[in-house]
């Protein structure tokens, strides 16, 4: 995509969001919620939620004790999909937030690593939802080291968000 083009759509989609971004602006927020609130709340749910959601999944696969198991993978199943839902509700607070800033959307290596993260997350999903198509092997196999790249993508994501929002 050339950079006119780019140029073009981020500022089409700033556009869009801006009446979005102009009511929160009108609310008056405290400067630090306004400026930290997105990296915080994102960082609880990456760190906390992400991390307990990897665990359980690694302990499902390879926990030796089949009591253990299972309840790894119970958890697993009921809380990988609320990280999701919070990642992505996330990830639109991320985004009306550069266009708060008046930050090009997509000049932003955080907007293009949050995206990607989601999309590894979403494939996840369609696995899980899928039933692993019948429970194959190499699709739970798959599934898991889909869900480790996205967490660490995440883990970069964060560092990129940390840059953006000093450089903010």
């Amino acid at each position: 995509m050339s950079n006119l083009s780019e140029f073009n759509l981020s500022e089409n989609m700033s556009q869009l969001l801006e009446p979005i971004a102009q009511w929160f602006r009108s609310l008056n927020l405290p400067d630090p919620i306004v400026h930290w609130g997105h990296p915080v709340m994102m960082g609880i749910v990456i760190f906390v939620m992400g991390s307990f959601v990897g665990w359980t999944g690694w302990r499902g696969r390879l926990a030796q004790d089949k009591d253990a198991m299972l309840k790894s993978r119970a958890d697993h199943r009921k809380l990988a999909p609320l990280m999701s839902v919070f990642l992505a509700l996330g990830y639109t607070g991320g985004v009306l937030s550069l266009v708060m800033h008046h930050h090009p959307i997509l000049q932003s290596p955080h907007f293009w690593t949050g995206t990607i993260a989601l999309l590894l997350l979403g494939t996840n999903g369609v696995l899980s939802l899928a039933g692993f198509w019948g429970d194959k092997a190499p699709l739970r196999l798959l599934h898991a080291y889909v869900g480790t790249v996205a967490l660490g993508l995440l883990i970069v994501h964060t560092a990129l968000g940390i840059r953006l929002g000093l450089s903010l």
